[in-house]
Protein backbone atom coordinates (compact mmCIF):
# COMPACT_ATOMS: atom_id res chain seq x y z
CA UNK A 1 0.00 0.00 0.00
CA UNK A 2 1.33 3.43 -0.89
CA UNK A 3 1.53 6.15 1.70
CA UNK A 4 -0.52 9.31 1.37
CA UNK A 5 0.00 12.55 3.24
CA UNK A 6 -2.42 15.31 4.13
CA UNK A 7 -1.14 18.88 4.65
CA UNK A 8 -3.18 19.17 7.85
CA UNK A 9 -0.97 16.51 9.45
CA UNK A 10 2.16 18.67 9.36
CA UNK A 11 3.65 21.05 11.86
CA UNK A 12 2.76 24.71 11.43
CA UNK A 13 5.66 26.76 10.06
CA UNK A 14 6.26 30.48 9.82
CA UNK A 15 5.13 32.00 6.56
CA UNK A 16 8.64 33.45 6.12
CA UNK A 17 10.06 30.15 4.91
CA UNK A 18 7.17 29.42 2.60
CA UNK A 19 7.23 32.95 1.19
CA UNK A 20 10.90 32.48 0.37
CA UNK A 21 10.20 29.05 -1.12
CA UNK A 22 7.39 30.52 -3.20
CA UNK A 23 9.72 33.15 -4.64
CA UNK A 24 12.21 30.46 -5.63
CA UNK A 25 9.54 28.30 -7.23
CA UNK A 26 8.22 31.25 -9.25
CA UNK A 27 11.55 32.49 -10.57
CA UNK A 28 13.65 29.43 -11.44
CA UNK A 29 13.41 26.36 -13.60
CA UNK A 30 13.09 23.54 -11.08
CA UNK A 31 15.41 20.56 -11.49
CA UNK A 32 14.84 18.33 -8.46
CA UNK A 33 14.12 18.28 -4.74
CA UNK A 34 17.09 17.72 -2.43
CA UNK A 35 16.58 16.20 1.00
CA UNK A 36 19.54 16.03 3.38
CA UNK A 37 20.37 13.87 6.32
CA UNK A 38 22.04 15.93 9.07
CA UNK A 39 24.53 13.85 11.04
CA UNK A 40 27.65 13.23 8.98
CA UNK A 41 26.30 15.42 6.16
CA UNK A 42 25.46 18.82 7.66
CA UNK A 43 27.62 18.43 10.77
CA UNK A 44 30.54 16.25 11.79
CA UNK A 45 29.35 14.00 14.63
CA UNK A 46 32.53 11.95 14.96
CA UNK A 47 33.37 13.73 18.21
CA UNK A 48 29.80 14.12 19.44
CA UNK A 49 27.09 11.54 18.67
CA UNK A 50 29.60 8.78 18.01
CA UNK A 51 31.65 9.77 21.04
CA UNK A 52 28.47 9.66 23.11
CA UNK A 53 27.75 6.14 21.81
CA UNK A 54 31.22 5.01 22.89
CA UNK A 55 30.84 6.70 26.29
CA UNK A 56 27.46 5.07 26.86
CA UNK A 57 28.53 1.57 25.90
CA UNK A 58 31.69 1.89 27.99
CA UNK A 59 29.65 3.05 30.99
CA UNK A 60 27.06 0.28 30.80
CA UNK A 61 29.65 -2.44 30.27
CA UNK A 62 31.40 -1.34 33.45
CA UNK A 63 34.38 0.03 31.55
CA UNK A 64 35.09 -3.35 29.93
CA UNK A 65 34.37 -2.32 26.35
CA UNK A 66 34.61 0.98 24.49
CA UNK A 67 33.59 0.59 20.82
CA UNK A 68 35.95 1.97 18.20
CA UNK A 69 34.93 4.11 15.25
CA UNK A 70 35.12 0.99 13.10
CA UNK A 71 32.91 -0.95 15.53
CA UNK A 72 30.20 1.70 15.31
CA UNK A 73 30.47 1.87 11.51
CA UNK A 74 30.15 -1.92 11.32
CA UNK A 75 26.93 -1.79 13.32
CA UNK A 76 25.49 0.99 11.18
CA UNK A 77 26.24 -0.96 8.01
CA UNK A 78 23.45 -3.30 9.04
CA UNK A 79 21.15 -0.48 7.94
CA UNK A 80 18.78 -0.50 10.92
CA UNK A 81 20.65 1.43 13.64
CA UNK A 82 19.92 5.01 12.68
CA UNK A 83 18.83 5.80 16.26
CA UNK A 84 22.03 6.25 18.28
CA UNK A 85 20.29 5.52 21.57
CA UNK A 86 19.20 2.14 20.25
CA UNK A 87 22.64 1.62 18.73
CA UNK A 88 24.17 2.17 22.18
CA UNK A 89 21.72 -0.30 23.70
CA UNK A 90 22.41 -2.88 20.98
CA UNK A 91 26.18 -2.66 21.36
CA UNK A 92 25.86 -3.07 25.12
CA UNK A 93 23.62 -6.13 24.74
CA UNK A 94 25.93 -7.69 22.17
CA UNK A 95 28.97 -7.25 24.37
CA UNK A 96 27.44 -9.28 27.20
CA UNK A 97 26.12 -11.88 24.75
CA UNK A 98 29.59 -12.32 23.24
CA UNK A 99 31.10 -12.64 26.70
CA UNK A 100 28.39 -15.14 27.63
CA UNK A 101 27.60 -13.03 30.67
CA UNK A 102 24.27 -11.88 32.09
CA UNK A 103 23.64 -8.20 31.48
CA UNK A 104 23.05 -5.98 34.51
CA UNK A 105 19.55 -4.57 34.55
CA UNK A 106 19.52 -1.29 32.67
CA UNK A 107 16.45 0.39 31.22
CA UNK A 108 16.37 2.02 27.81
CA UNK A 109 15.40 5.28 29.53
CA UNK A 110 18.61 5.17 31.60
CA UNK A 111 20.67 4.69 28.43
CA UNK A 112 18.94 7.62 26.74
CA UNK A 113 19.45 9.87 29.76
CA UNK A 114 23.15 9.04 30.08
CA UNK A 115 23.68 9.53 26.34
CA UNK A 116 21.88 12.90 26.32
CA UNK A 117 23.90 14.19 29.27
CA UNK A 118 27.08 13.44 27.36
CA UNK A 119 25.77 14.83 24.09
CA UNK A 120 23.82 17.87 25.28
CA UNK A 121 25.31 18.47 28.73
CA UNK A 122 23.84 18.43 32.27
CA UNK A 123 20.83 20.54 31.24
CA UNK A 124 19.36 18.37 28.48
CA UNK A 125 16.23 20.47 27.88
CA UNK A 126 17.31 24.10 27.39
CA UNK A 127 19.31 24.62 24.15
CA UNK A 128 20.73 27.84 25.60
CA UNK A 129 22.48 25.72 28.24
CA UNK A 130 23.80 22.91 26.05
CA UNK A 131 27.49 22.56 26.86
CA UNK A 132 28.04 18.93 25.85
CA UNK A 133 29.57 17.50 22.71
CA UNK A 134 26.91 19.17 20.55
CA UNK A 135 28.43 22.58 21.27
CA UNK A 136 31.61 21.85 19.32
CA UNK A 137 30.41 19.95 16.24
CA UNK A 138 32.18 21.17 13.07
CA UNK A 139 29.81 22.28 10.31
CA UNK A 140 30.02 20.60 6.90
CA UNK A 141 27.63 22.92 5.08
CA UNK A 142 26.89 26.65 5.05
CA UNK A 143 24.04 28.99 4.20
CA UNK A 144 25.64 30.16 0.96
CA UNK A 145 25.71 26.61 -0.40
CA UNK A 146 22.03 26.07 0.39
CA UNK A 147 21.02 29.44 -1.08
CA UNK A 148 22.97 28.72 -4.28
CA UNK A 149 21.30 25.32 -4.59
CA UNK A 150 17.84 26.86 -4.21
CA UNK A 151 18.57 29.62 -6.73
CA UNK A 152 19.73 26.92 -9.15
CA UNK A 153 16.32 25.25 -9.09
CA UNK A 154 16.75 22.75 -6.28
CA UNK A 155 14.56 23.45 -3.24
CA UNK A 156 15.73 21.53 -0.18
CA UNK A 157 14.55 19.98 3.08
CA UNK A 158 16.00 17.85 5.88
CA UNK A 159 15.08 14.36 7.09
CA UNK A 160 17.08 13.18 10.09
CA UNK A 161 17.00 10.63 12.86
CA UNK A 162 18.21 13.35 15.24
CA UNK A 163 15.77 14.87 17.69
CA UNK A 164 14.09 18.09 16.58
CA UNK A 165 15.93 20.07 19.26
CA UNK A 166 19.32 18.75 18.21
CA UNK A 167 18.62 19.22 14.48
CA UNK A 168 17.33 22.76 14.89
CA UNK A 169 20.31 23.61 17.08
CA UNK A 170 22.53 23.24 14.02
CA UNK A 171 20.09 24.34 11.29
CA UNK A 172 18.73 27.45 12.98
CA UNK A 173 21.27 28.53 15.58
CA UNK A 174 24.47 27.71 13.74
CA UNK A 175 23.67 27.82 10.01
CA UNK A 176 21.05 30.55 10.34
CA UNK A 177 18.03 29.02 8.60
CA UNK A 178 14.96 30.77 9.95
CA UNK A 179 12.45 27.91 9.66
CA UNK A 180 13.76 25.01 7.59
CA UNK A 181 11.61 22.14 6.43
CA UNK A 182 12.66 19.43 8.87
CA UNK A 183 11.37 15.95 9.54
CA UNK A 184 13.04 14.78 12.74
CA UNK A 185 12.96 11.74 15.02
CA UNK A 186 9.67 12.77 16.63
CA UNK A 187 7.88 13.23 13.29
CA UNK A 188 8.20 9.92 11.44
CA UNK A 189 9.31 6.29 11.72
CA UNK A 190 13.04 5.69 11.65
CA UNK A 191 14.99 5.00 8.48
CA UNK A 192 14.99 3.05 6.23
CA UNK A 193 11.22 3.61 6.39
CA UNK A 194 10.66 6.29 3.70
CA UNK A 195 7.69 7.99 5.38
CA UNK A 196 9.75 10.91 6.69
CA UNK A 197 11.44 11.40 3.33
CA UNK A 198 8.08 11.63 1.61
CA UNK A 199 6.78 14.03 4.26
CA UNK A 200 9.70 16.35 3.51
CA UNK A 201 9.02 16.15 -0.22
CA UNK A 202 5.32 16.87 0.26
CA UNK A 203 6.12 19.94 2.37
CA UNK A 204 7.94 21.42 -0.60
CA UNK A 205 5.27 20.34 -3.05
CA UNK A 206 2.51 21.90 -0.92
CA UNK A 207 3.48 25.33 -2.27
CA UNK A 208 0.93 26.56 -4.86
CA UNK A 209 3.70 27.16 -7.39
CA UNK A 210 5.49 23.85 -6.88
CA UNK A 211 6.00 21.44 -9.76
CA UNK A 212 4.67 18.02 -8.84
CA UNK A 213 6.55 14.74 -9.17
CA UNK A 214 10.02 16.27 -9.48
CA UNK A 215 12.98 13.90 -9.12
CA UNK A 216 14.15 13.54 -5.51
CA UNK A 217 17.64 12.99 -4.18
CA UNK A 218 18.51 12.03 -0.64
CA UNK A 219 22.02 12.61 0.66
CA UNK A 220 23.21 10.62 3.65
CA UNK A 221 26.22 8.91 5.15
CA UNK A 222 24.90 5.52 6.26
CA UNK A 223 23.45 2.34 4.82
CA UNK A 224 20.08 3.22 6.35
CA UNK A 225 20.04 6.47 4.35
CA UNK A 226 20.69 4.64 1.08
CA UNK A 227 18.11 1.99 1.88
CA UNK A 228 15.56 4.73 2.51
CA UNK A 229 15.81 5.75 -1.15
CA UNK A 230 15.47 2.12 -2.25
CA UNK A 231 12.30 1.80 -0.17
CA UNK A 232 10.92 5.07 -1.56
CA UNK A 233 11.64 3.91 -5.11
CA UNK A 234 9.72 0.69 -4.47
CA UNK A 235 6.70 2.53 -3.04
CA UNK A 236 6.70 5.42 -5.52
CA UNK A 237 8.11 4.06 -8.82
CA UNK A 238 6.56 6.87 -10.85
CA UNK A 239 9.14 9.31 -9.47
CA UNK A 240 12.89 9.45 -10.16
CA UNK A 241 15.05 8.89 -7.06
CA UNK A 242 18.77 9.38 -6.47
CA UNK A 243 20.71 8.02 -3.50
CA UNK A 244 23.73 10.24 -2.79
CA UNK A 245 26.35 8.85 -0.42
CA UNK A 246 28.42 11.31 1.60
CA UNK A 247 31.64 10.22 3.30
CA UNK A 248 31.67 11.51 6.89
CA UNK A 249 34.97 13.07 8.04
CA UNK A 250 35.90 10.18 10.32
CA UNK A 251 35.82 7.81 7.33
CA UNK A 252 38.38 9.87 5.42
CA UNK A 253 41.32 9.60 7.78
CA UNK A 254 42.92 6.67 5.92
CA UNK A 255 42.76 5.88 2.21
CA UNK A 256 41.97 2.18 2.67
CA UNK A 257 39.17 2.82 5.13
CA UNK A 258 37.78 5.60 2.96
CA UNK A 259 37.57 3.21 0.01
CA UNK A 260 35.96 0.54 2.21
CA UNK A 261 33.37 2.98 3.55
CA UNK A 262 32.54 4.27 0.07
CA UNK A 263 32.08 0.73 -1.19
CA UNK A 264 29.72 -0.04 1.70
CA UNK A 265 27.55 2.94 0.72
CA UNK A 266 27.47 1.78 -2.90
CA UNK A 267 26.51 -1.73 -1.84
CA UNK A 268 23.67 -0.21 0.20
CA UNK A 269 22.38 1.64 -2.88
CA UNK A 270 24.36 4.86 -3.36
CA UNK A 271 24.60 5.86 -7.01
CA UNK A 272 27.46 8.25 -6.31
CA UNK A 273 29.65 8.84 -3.25
CA UNK A 274 31.12 12.28 -2.49
CA UNK A 275 33.71 13.50 0.00
CA UNK A 276 31.55 16.48 0.97
CA UNK A 277 27.94 17.53 0.55
CA UNK A 278 29.11 20.81 -0.98
CA UNK A 279 30.41 18.85 -3.97
CA UNK A 280 26.77 18.17 -4.77
CA UNK A 281 26.11 21.03 -7.19
CA UNK A 282 23.13 21.67 -9.44
CA UNK A 283 25.30 20.76 -12.44
CA UNK A 284 26.23 17.39 -10.93
CA UNK A 285 22.62 16.68 -10.04
CA UNK A 286 21.52 17.39 -13.60
CA UNK A 287 24.24 15.09 -14.93
CA UNK A 288 23.22 12.23 -12.64
CA UNK A 289 19.54 12.63 -13.48
CA UNK A 290 20.34 12.51 -17.19
CA UNK A 291 22.38 9.34 -16.73
CA UNK A 292 19.80 7.55 -14.59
Amino acid sequence: MKLTFAPSSYHTHDRSFYDALERVLLTVNLIAIAVFDIDGVVRDVGGSYRRAIADTVEHYTGGSYRPTVEDIDQLKREGIWNNDWKASEAMTHRYFEQQNQPQPETSYEEIVDFFQRRYRGPDTEDPNQWTGYIASEPLLIDRDYLDTLARSGIPYAFFSGATRGSANFVLQRRIGLSDPILIAMEDAPGKPNPTGLMMAVQRIESSPSAVQNLPVLYAGDTAADMKTIIAAREQFPERQWLAIGILPPHAQQAAAYKAEYAESLKLAGAEIVLDSIQQLTAELIEQRLAQA
